[in-house]
């Protein structure tokens, strides 16, 4: 007979509820005023919305004053000390390597913020 005090997930094999957890995404993503221009590399819980608020100039600070809005380049983790940990990495990085990332994954620089934007 079950623990009366754990609740069931009703898994095979069971797995109590107590012991799960809400899974939290972080994003380390990369901001282009176009395509071989300024670039931003930021952090963030909410992809969607911060890109939005970049979009919407609401971001005070260097991507504003530059027009660096184009979402070019985004990677998900499930961690935030290892998306504060790679965003501090490709901030020091030379541009060469950040501009490398991006043609291997997204060779024309699209905004693919729409791609996000929009439910599936």
């Amino acid at each position: 007979m079950p623990n009366s005090t754990a609740v069931m997930a009703g898994l095979v094999p069971a797995i109590s509820i107590l012991e799960t957890r809400w899974v939290k995404q972080y994003w380390v993503y990369i901001l282009a005023s176009r395509p071989g221009g300024a670039i931003y590399v930021g952090v963030t819980s909410n992809l969607v919305r911060r890109i939005a608020e970049h979009k919407g100039g609401l971001v005070p600070g260097h991507t504003r004053r530059y027009g660096i809005n184009k979402l070019v380049h985004f990677e998900e983790y499930d961690d935030i000390q290892l998306a504060l940990q790679r965003e501090k990495n490709m901030k020091h990085w030379p541009r060469a390597y950040k501009t490398r990332l991006i043609a291997q994954s997204n060779p024309a620089w699209r905004d693919l913020y729409d791609e996000i934007a929009s439910p599936s």
